[in-house]
């Protein structure tokens, strides 16, 4: 699948300091990009309401994404406390 990276989740990225946690969003994102379609990606789950929204559970943090298509767009990467406020 094709990917994005949105500005939000850039600076997300940014602030997060431990490399442990940044090596496993890594690796969620190369998943994200070998996958078919999503249901081949681990701890994904569709969110309720109207949109293409989806969030990826990584520990503590969720990574929310957006679907157009073929394309897969990265939009935040957050505590869980924090994302749902900020995402969708």
């Amino acid at each position: 699948m094709n990917i994005e990276f949105r500005k939000s989740f850039e600076k997300d990225l940014g602030s997060i300091r431990d490399t442990t946690l940044l090596q496993r969003i890594r690796a969620v994102i190369e998943e994200v990009e070998t996958a078919e379609n999503l249901s081949e990606v681990t701890n994904i789950k569709k969110l309720k309401g109207d949109g293409d929204y989806y969030r990826i559970r990584v520990g503590d943090y969720r990574i929310g994404i957006t679907v157009n298509e073929d394309t897969v767009i990265f939009v935040r990467v957050l505590h869980r406390k924090d994302v749902y406020r900020y995402f969708p």
